[in-house]
């Protein structure tokens, strides 16, 4: 009895240290020592505001009927991507054509007035209209004996001046070549100006890209500046926001800033200062800001977003910051796991916006000095009590 006592106490005790032992693997599993850690910084930052902007095309064109007319053809609907110099959109140009073809018959009529001129104008100068026998009046006797004795008469009682009717004949040519010169010149800007009609009943794409909106349809009847079509370049996108006149003062061309889209699950980009419009609103205070956003960044034109900028008129703090691989996104809250007395503990934590070096910044639930886990697995738990 003493001996199956005895036997029954060492099975005990032996499966009690296995099952110590057994535990101890299990908690060297789970803590930091089995994982890659890192260390939570800290970071210098100031105070910051929250400002609603617009995601814009980064450049847009709102296409205008420059001739009245019929909408004959549209290249396609909302989304359409086209390359520079496709034809978008035509209107029809029957009338116009009708005038063009007027205008070229014009060109001919003056084009032959201009050839009768120069040849009036070529024989007066060689064969002038003054020394004409049968273009002179006379006393009655034969022509060459007329001609001499009444232009000599003539000439010398001061009746006529036979030099200046030759220079005023010859005047009178030139100043017919010069105004059928003229209706030609006049017929071809008519021309020039039909062609110029005729390329304006066609939209083409100033540049590569789509189609946003389309105002018109096949059959529309419009008139000189009826908006037709609406084309962007949407490969990169900018946000368009009205900035209050204390935070502009601490933006400067070049600089980045965190934005958050109300796409792509809502997670912060960086945003570039492009552009800072040099006079504010008078009526509401505000600066004119374009941030360029990267390219690839998920959304699209008109959506809503929000820029974080730095306040200056608020004194600088400490702020912790993680790398962005101990971050666990577990629905829509994200939490770390903290070593703590060499366990792994859930923290949750709020996320603020990137920095340099794949960090995100985190605005409570971490303080300076800590240690969190990297890329924790998905079976990893809390370890403690």
């Amino acid at each position: 009895m003493l001996k199956t006592g005895r036997y029954v106490i060492a099975v005990l005790v032996t499966l009690i240290a296995f099952g110590l032992y057994l535990n101890s693997g299990a908690i060297a599993q789970q803590t930091g020592r089995s994982f890659k850690t890192a260390r939570v910084l800290t970071n210098e930052v100031g105070g910051s505001a929250t400002v609603g902007g617009t995601v814009i095309p980064y450049k847009e064109v709102t296409l205008n009927a420059q001739i009245p007319g019929r909408i004959k053809f549209i290249a396609g609907k909302e989304g359409h991507r086209a390359a520079k110099n496709e034809v978008l959109l035509t209107i029809d140009d029957a009338a116009i054509q009708a005038k063009r073809r007027a205008a070229a018959a014009q060109i001919y009529r003056a084009e032959s007035g201009v050839r009768n001129a120069q040849m009036q104008y070529s024989r007066e100068l060689y064969s002038p209209r003054i020394n004409s026998i049968s273009g002179f009046p006379g006393m009655g006797v034969p022509s060459m004996f007329d001609q001499f004795f009444t232009r000599g008469f003539a000439d010398t009682m001061g009746r006529s001046n036979s030099g200046l009717e030759r220079q005023a004949d010859l005047y009178a040519r030139g100043s017919g070549v010069n105004q059928a010169q003229s209706g030609l010149m006049q017929a071809r800007a008519n021309l020039d100006a039909l062609d110029a009609q005729l390329r304006d009943a066609k939209s083409v794409a100033p540049f590569d890209g789509v189609v946003v909106d389309k105002m018109v349809e096949v059959g529309d009847t419009v008139q000189p500046g009826t908006p037709l079509l609406k084309f962007a370049y949407t490969d990169y996108l900018r946000i368009v926001a009205d900035v209050p006149v204390r935070l502009a003062a601490g933006l400067k061309k070049g600089m980045t800033v965190p934005a958050r889209l109300d796409a792509g699950g809502g997670g912060s980009v960086a945003a570039k200062v492009a552009q800072i419009y040099p006079v504010a609103d008078p009526g509401r205070h505000t600066v004119k800001v374009k941030f360029d956003l990267p390219k690839g960044t998920p959304g699209g034109p008109g959506m809503y977003v929000e820029v974080t900028i730095p306040d200056q008129s608020v004194p600088t703090r400490s702020q912790p910051a993680v790398p962005a691989a101990a971050v666990v996104w577990r629905g829509s809250l994200p939490s770390v796991f903290v070593v703590e007395n060499g366990k792994p503990s859930l923290r949750l934590i709020r996320v603020g916006y990137p920095l340099p070096g794949g960090r995100l910044s985190v605005v409570s639930g971490l303080r300076g000095g800590e240690e969190v886990i990297l890329d924790p697995p998905a079976n990893l738990v809390s370890g403690g009590k």
